[in-house]
């Protein structure tokens, strides 16, 4: 199915990041609603964690530090239909209309690559940010020396400690 070139939420009313798997085998999503209509796009852990940075300078430059009101549901919507995987993430701020846009860009080799642009207002993309770090942050624990995650249930043979020193 090919999708269009350009799809566009202009005042998205729902957005989230969330998981699905296990910790080590999870699946990153990314899904904005308006209305009736849901986008559910697959991103990386690292994506998530840059998108909730760059959320948060965004907010901080304009001065809407990110005071969310009350937090609604950040539960993924069922059932999940991702449209794409997502190469490249960009957050765009709009100042005439005073909103945060995220554009995201399919992860393809084809000539043909889709692209999705969501409108969220401050209170939102500060709620986006706070979620997206609490969801990065349940993964896996790292290692304090070498960095590396620790997956759970394993002993953690540690590369620093030349794989002498079991952690955890």
């Amino acid at each position: 199915m090919s999708l269009p070139e350009l799809i566009e939420l202009r005042r998205a009313d729902f957005v989230t990041i969330d998981t699905i798997g296990m910790p080590g085998q999870r699946t990153f999503y990314l899904q904005a609603a308006q209305e009736k209509t849901i986008i559910t796009l697959i991103i990386e852990k690292e994506q998530a964690a840059a998108l909730s940075i760059a959320i948060q300078t965004v907010l901080e430059q304009q001065g809407a530090s990110g005071t969310p009101v009350e937090t609604p549901d950040m539960n993924l919507i069922h059932p999940i239909e991702a449209l794409f995987r997502v190469g490249g993430l960009r957050l765009n701020y709009d100042r005439v209309e005073q909103m945060l846009v995220i554009i995201a860009e399919e992860l393809t080799e084809e000539a043909h690559s889709s692209r999705v642009r969501i409108w969220i207002d401050h209170s939102l993309m500060a709620a986006l940010a706070r979620q997206a770090a609490i969801t990065v942050a349940a993964g896996r624990p790292i290692c304090p020396l070498c960095n590396e995650p620790i997956n759970p249930g394993e002993e953690h043979v540690c590369v620093k400690g030349n794989g002498r020193k079991h952690l955890m």
